[in-house]
């Protein structure tokens, strides 16, 4: 069984509404939607700080930023039209100096900085015809699990379990994939909120010896288009700060810098920073030959 375990929290009175989650491996409280008297609702936001919390989460609507932040909350990054159009802001607070404190900042500054200076070429190479890129199934989970077991040592979800990912795609999460035979070489999903109509681009995995191939971008333009199909124009992605290749990705498939999540998760090796991307599918961006980085 997997320790990656949680508790839903759904609140409400005649005053407020509070939907969040208790994320115990990655010690945090997420806050994914609050509406009412926000009086009421960061008072039920300290009741559910239990003692393992380290940082909470709070996704903002804009009237709800200033009331916040004069409760100690930090900006830390936005998603616009995350809320059926409207901008999300994500307001952070934390319990200890140690998850506050960021030692990689001034590092990951550098590799944003590193990503933006790089020089994108305007064609997409087309997969090899030994390559396949579809749409995963059930039939799929237990290849995948198997792949992203090889690809994360620690992911702040139980994603090497073929089990939850059947459960997601359940929930409405589609995963993309490209396949060499009958081998998964690089596959992500795409988390869709159909109340507000949005999606995460995540779970974004490449087997190490196929790295290089653009095939995470090919991917992600697949998404996007399943995205569009289904009318969801919002798309955003949360990606590791030290991760040259996938911000490199997310920047030359015209995906937009908001910020970045300190301290975030544990994912990779350790407890990391965040960057935060997004994009307006509005624009026919799913349909365009797209950017791609050079080699």
């Amino acid at each position: 069984m997997s320790n990656k375990t949680g508790r839903e929290i759904n609140l409400l009175n005649e005053s407020f509404y509070l939907e969040g989650y208790k994320d115990y491996y990655n010690k945090r409280l997420k806050i994914e939607d609050i509406r009412g008297d926000l009086v009421n609702i960061v008072d039920q936001i300290n009741r559910n700080k239990d003692s393992y919390v380290e940082k909470i989460i709070v996704k903002s609507r804009y009237e709800q930023v200033q009331a916040l932040m004069e409760q100690g909350f930090v900006l830390e990054a936005v998603v616009p039209q995350y809320f059926l159009g409207s901008d999300m802001f994500f307001l952070c607070k934390y319990a200890s100096i140690e998850r506050y404190n960021s030692d990689k900042w001034c590092e990951e500054d550098d590799i944003l900085e590193a990503v933006y200076k790089k020089k994108y070429s305007s064609i997409l190479a087309e997969l090899d015809s030994n390559l396949t890129l579809r749409l995963a199934n059930e039939a799929d989970a237990v290849k995948l699990s198997t792949l992203y077991a090889s690809v994360f040592k620690i992911y702040p979800v139980p994603i090497e379990n073929p089990d939850y990912i059947k459960q997601q795609m359940n929930l409405g999460t589609i995963f993309m994939i490209v396949e060499r035979g009958s081998t998964i070489i690089a596959a992500a999903s795409a988390e869709i909120n159909l109340t507000y109509m949005n999606a995460e681009i995540t779970d974004c995995a490449t087997l190490p010896d196929n790295r290089g191939g653009g095939y995470m971008k090919h991917i992600i333009l697949a998404l996007e288009k399943e995205l569009v199909k289904k009318q969801i124009f919002c798309s955003y992605s949360i990606a590791r700060s030290l991760s040259f290749g996938m911000n490199a990705t997310l920047q030359a498939l015209s995906y937009s810098y908001s910020g970045r999540l300190k301290n975030n998760c544990y994912i990779y090796n350790n407890i990391e920073d965040m960057n935060v991307w997004n994009k307006n599918l509005t624009n026919g961006s799913a349909d365009y030959s797209a950017s791609s980085a050079e080699s």
